[in-house]
């Protein structure tokens, strides 16, 4: 099967990833099916497990290279992509080839018809990421959660080390306690035996995390944290408290104070991965070479180009800190926004802070779930916003970087699907250019 056709393959499996995030009927029924005709390959190498409402991929890469560093061979699932499906899964930091990828999906259509079920797009990638890894014989998984946690296809895996980053404001109706009810969700990736790292620091949240019997647990701001953190030129100077050791003045070269809180999340799961202090040194090469793509990532100068995915309000109210922290511009303010559907237009443009622009060009992503680009125009214009409404992600940023000049800023923001289709452009954009 050529890729083309193992990817069109795929697509005619369910993909909740484009159905508005819905999570009734969800289990773990179809992934223990998938995992026992495979031979069950998960049970090959220990993982580690992260979810919670913002920072799963930053923490997720920071481990990564943490592992690797060490010297352990190391596989990564991540989601969603921003560019290719190749991302997802990475070994040692590098994606998955066309060709593995395609001979991989291939083996998972050859099984289908043994399973006895109709498995969803996003279990199939899961099974298939848990497949590979066991083939290219990892020392360690790193896992990405893709929705809650409970019910979510990485379950099925018992996580060595268990990771909750933070709980906000997505996937929730806002009704009732839904922070309690979100937390409850997420704290499924906690099993019997596992080593709970907890980055949520809500002690009214704490209970809902200890009740599912972890072995150990290490609290953010009780037992680790970032005890200071400088900006720096291209990121941040951090010092890390642990309960195993302490790393001082660690180069961290991605824009953000909440990075700080993140790598002091990806030390400490590493540490308890481990159990021992990491060397300093390992450390410092590690973070030394990370990239977090799509996360304030500056995309050019002359005007100053920043994408950032954050899809909720509490990820654009971090965009927003950090541009006043981290960057000085004079000239024109530029807002490249689009979203999906069951996101809160109001709140997450009240939250990119859309007052401060000078224009909001209004954009639509290429995927199942996005909204128009008229209908988040007509919500910026609501507030006040001067407003120009291009559907085209690529038209949108080339009319973003005329209307800014060479002194201004033109942010992209409100999406993962957004950043990733202007990231290629760029990419493109770069290649055009003479040598």
């Amino acid at each position: 099967m050529e890729l083309g056709d193992a990817l069109a393959y795929l697509d005619r499996h369910l993909n909740r990833e484009a159905t508005a995030g819905r999570i009734e009927g969800l289990h773990l029924d179809h992934m223990r099916r998938l995992m026992e005709v495979l031979g069950d390959p998960h049970l090959s190498y220990p993982a580690i497990t992260i979810t919670g409402t913002n920072g799963k991929g930053s923490v997720a890469r920071m481990m990564t290279a943490l592992l690797v560093e060490s010297g352990l061979s190391v596989g990564t699932y991540t989601s969603p992509h921003l560019e290719q499906l190749n991302e997802r899964l990475a070994w040692n930091g590098e994606p998955i080839s066309d060709e593995a990828l395609a001979e991989l999906i291939s083996e998972l259509a050859a099984i289908e018809p043994i399973l006895g079920i109709t498995p969803s797009w996003f279990e199939l990638m899961t099974a298939g990421a848990l497949s590979w890894f066991a083939g290219v014989a990892v020392d360690v998984a790193v896992l990405e959660v893709g929705l809650l946690g409970r019910f979510d296809a990485t379950t099925v895996v018992d996580a060595d080390v268990a990771v909750i980053t933070n709980i906000g404001f997505d996937h929730t109706d806002g009704v009732g306690d839904w922070r309690a009810a979100i937390a409850s969700e997420k704290a499924g990736i906690v099993k019997p035996g596992s080593f709970l790292v907890l980055g949520e620091t809500d002690e009214a949240l704490r209970s809902i995390f200890l009740a599912e019997g972890p072995r150990q647990t290490w609290e953010r701001e009780v037992d680790f944290e970032a005890t200071r953190s400088l900006a720096a030129v291209g990121g941040r100077l951090v010092d890390i408290q642990t309960p195993l050791g302490r790393l001082d003045e660690l180069y961290v070269p991605v824009h953000g104070e909440h990075q700080a809180d993140n790598a002091a999340v990806a030390v400490a799961a590493v540490e308890a991965f481990f159990g021992r202090a990491l060397d300093e040194d390992v450390a410092t090469q590690a973070f030394a070479g990370l990239t977090i793509p799509g996360r304030l990532e500056v995309m050019g100068h002359g005007p100053l180009v920043i994408i950032d995915g954050a899809h909720n309000p509490l990820g654009a109210e971090v965009i927003t800190a950090t541009l006043a922290e981290d960057f000085e511009v004079v000239g024109r303010r530029i807002l490249v926004v689009g979203m999906l559907e069951g996101r809160d237009l109001t709140a997450m443009l009240e939250a990119l802070d859309i007052g401060s622009f000078d224009l909001v060009v209004a954009t639509s992503p290429v995927w199942a779930r996005a909204v128009p680009a008229e209908v988040v125009g007509e919500a910026a214009a609501g507030l006040g916003a001067t407003v120009d409404v291009i559907d085209d992600v690529t038209e949108a940023v080339d009319h973003a970087l005329l209307a800014a000049g060479e002194d201004g800023l033109v942010l992209i923001a409100g999406s993962l699907y957004v950043a990733g289709e202007a990231r290629s452009h760029f990419a493109a954009r770069l290649r055009r250019s003479p040598a």
